[in-house]
């Protein structure tokens, strides 16, 4: 009894941890107007973004994160911004 109990315990732990893996993005290295979101607006959005989510959570039409992007030189952007942003905060204590 007891080992088919830890046997399901890890079935669903694994279900649960597969569940939440991040899958792939199908707007990447699409344009709308011509325009792909690059490393510099990827840092500019990491900077904003406690900014844009205050303002998300009141309206429909922004965004954290632009989903036409260049992958990883955007996401490598928006994490820079937000560390920067965050190192900037704690050095001013």
């Amino acid at each position: 009894m007891k080992k088919e109990y830890w046997l399901f315990l890890v079935f669903v732990f694994a279900a649960l941890f597969c569940s939440c893996a991040a899958g792939p993005n199908s707007a990447v290295h699409s344009s709308v107007g011509g325009n792909i979101a690059g490393f510099w607006l990827g840092l500019w959005h990491g900077f904003i973004c406690p900014f844009a989510f205050i303002v998300s959570l009141f309206s429909e039409k922004v965004g954290l994160y632009e989903i036409h992007n260049n992958s990883h030189l955007y996401d490598f952007g928006f994490l820079t911004g937000i560390m920067l942003l965050f190192e900037a905060a704690d050095s001013q204590r």
